[in-house]
């Protein structure tokens, strides 16, 4: 259908549009036209040129901050390890607001993930394969965070195009352990870990697409939510696939993981990630802070969890790289989590082995266009203009080259299936995964949350940038076992450090282990709740398996 008017009339010779811009066209892809057909497309073609020229000419629709309101000072790159707190930080700056709006997290200190739009500082995403590009706009949860009275002080380094589950990646530099040098914080939203474990910030921003923020704070003895897909807008953040992009919180404790989450939570009528479903920022629902406390005082401790069903998944204790420490450390906190008034069962899904490699079926078509090509076209959503891509169909040698072990791989499968599979492939993946959420849905329709470890290891060491790329990639798939599925379902899942565990490279060096917890659909606050209960009982710095 042509939206745009005509008023020449054939035969029409366009001077804008030669013949053989047609007939290039054509070419590429073997059609062969007549002269006449060439004529009518070169006058179509320019008054559509004509129409796109106009939009063009228009002003963005962008969030640009009011910087009075917002100042930002002190921007600067980090000159050494130390004043990026071994790697943590990617740029340093202080961002408040002059008139915030309430005081929920007045006092706090915010590191943000280096993939998240903050105006007039430089985003990297972890990899030089973008180039340089500094946003002019702020993300929604930007805006959020400092109309609750916070402070950010800086972008956390994340691992090579948000793409690695290791913190040796990122273009800015590996990122240490905060319990052990030259251990790896998980990926990608590595300096989110690495900051709010050291005590560099109260709290940080993660985003996960298939772990990032559960897999760093399992590392780094932190709470991290990957809220239900949606609860949290994304606009403003490069994304990998909308499918499966979520924004949440990376803190120390569980009662400011809600507090966190009540500030970020919450429609922007932006994001098209976010359904008709989601809850506005007002709702008594998002209250998550207050109804967390009210929650925690209404019963004695030992009864807190009375009327709560915990489903122990099989398949989550039944991967082939699960630690034996790792798996003694969440089935004690499972036996705390009875012990305060639960009733524990055990529940399998099967399809929790094989959805893995399903949402994989999706992710190469998706994933490469947006986070490799900057494509988000299809979508109704804030359209980072800078940064979209022009026209690129495929990587140049030097971006391919910047990227880093799993992007290169993405852009791999990009290529393999495009060419042997095409949309199909990803129309079957996309069909089976709603089958993969029914059956989630199902169990939890019988139990009110469901525990697993978050990893099956403890985080390995950082690697050499000598380490091949087989090598490099052999350690993530094991990784993100536990933690993928649920992006692809969009159910909420909470990973609460329960203790320690002997490195497997050095058994004298201890670090810290995560019990994942997966809640309903916007069941976001049970999630909450069961972990507050088990942090109401114990230290989990005090619970030590195999040490």
């Amino acid at each position: 259908m042509m939206s745009v008017t005509l008023t020449r009339r054939a035969p029409y010779i366009s001077s804008k549009v030669p013949a053989s811009t047609v007939k290039d066209l054509t070419a590429t892809t073997g059609l062969r036209l007549s002269n006449s057909l060439v004529n009518d497309f070169c006058g179509l073609l320019e008054v559509f040129e004509d129409g796109l020229q106009n939009v063009f000419a228009q002003d963005h629709d962008l969030p640009v901050p009011d910087l009075s309101k917002y100042p930002r000072t002190d921007i600067h790159i980090p000159a050494n390890e130390k004043e990026s707190d071994k790697g943590g930080w990617a740029t340093r700056f202080m961002l408040k607001s002059m008139a915030p709006k309430s005081k929920l997290l007045e006092g706090c200190t915010v590191a943000i993930k280096d993939n998240v739009a903050v105006a007039g500082v430089r985003c990297t995403n972890g990899t030089k394969a973008i180039g340089e590009w500094t946003p002019e706009y702020d993300a929604t949860v930007i805006t959020r965070i400092l109309d609750a009275g916070a402070v950010i002080t800086g972008k956390a380094a994340c691992e090579n195009a948000c793409m690695e589950c290791v913190s040796d990646t990122s273009c800015t530099g590996p990122v240490h352990n905060p319990y052990a040098d030259g251990y790896s914080c998980g990926g990608s939203s590595s300096g989110s870990g690495r900051l709010v474990g050291s005590g560099a910030v109260d709290m940080a921003i993660g985003c996960d697409q298939a772990g990032s923020i559960r897999l760093p704070s399992s590392s780094c003895g932190l709470v991290g939510l990957k809220p239900t897909w949606g609860l949290v807008p994304y606009s403003g953040i490069l994304g990998l696939e909308a499918r499966i992009d979520h924004c949440g919180p990376m803190t120390k404790t569980v009662g400011d993981n809600a507090l966190f989450l009540e500030v970020i939570a919450g429609r922007d009528g932006i994001d098209d990630r976010q359904p008709s479903t989601a809850p506005s920022p007002s709702v008594e629902s998002l209250k998550f802070s207050s109804l967390l406390g009210t929650f925690l005082s209404s019963r004695p401790i030992s009864e807190l969890l009375k009327g709560f069903r915990i489903g122990v998944l099989k398949e989550g204790f039944a991967l082939p790289e699960m630690e034996s420490n790792v798996s003694d450390a969440v089935r004690s906190a499972i036996s705390d989590l009875a012990s305060l008034g639960a009733e524990v069962v055990d529940v399998s899904i099967p399809i929790h082995t094989d959805i893995g490699i399903i949402g994989m079926c999706t992710l190469p078509l998706d994933g490469a266009r947006e986070d490799l090509f900057a494509d988000i076209t299809g979508r109704m959503a804030l359209s980072m203009i800078d940064h979209a891509a022009g026209p690129k169909p495929k990587l140049s040698q030097e971006a391919f080259d910047a990227l880093g072990p799993s992007a290169q791989n993405l852009y791999m499968w990009y290529l393999y299936i495009t060419k042997k599979y095409g949309a199909k492939l990803h129309a079957k993946g996309y069909n089976l995964l709603r089958k993969c959420s029914r059956a989630y849905d199902a169990t939890l329709a019988d139990v009110d949350v469901l525990i697993m470890p978050t990893l099956p290891k403890p985080p390995g060491k950082i690697l050499q940038k000598s380490a091949g790329t087989l090598e490099y990639l052999s350690r993530s798939t094991a990784m993100i076992s536990n933690t993928s599925p649920f992006n692809s379902t969009g159910h909420p899942a909470l990973t609460l450090p329960v203790g320690f565990v002997p490195a497997v490279e050095d058994p004298s060096v201890k670090l810290p282990v995560g019990m994942q917890i997966v809640g309903k659909q916007f069941g976001d606050l049970d999630c909450l709740k069961v972990a507050a209960a088990w942090e109401s009982k114990k230290n989990w710095k005090e619970c030590k398996f195999g040490c």
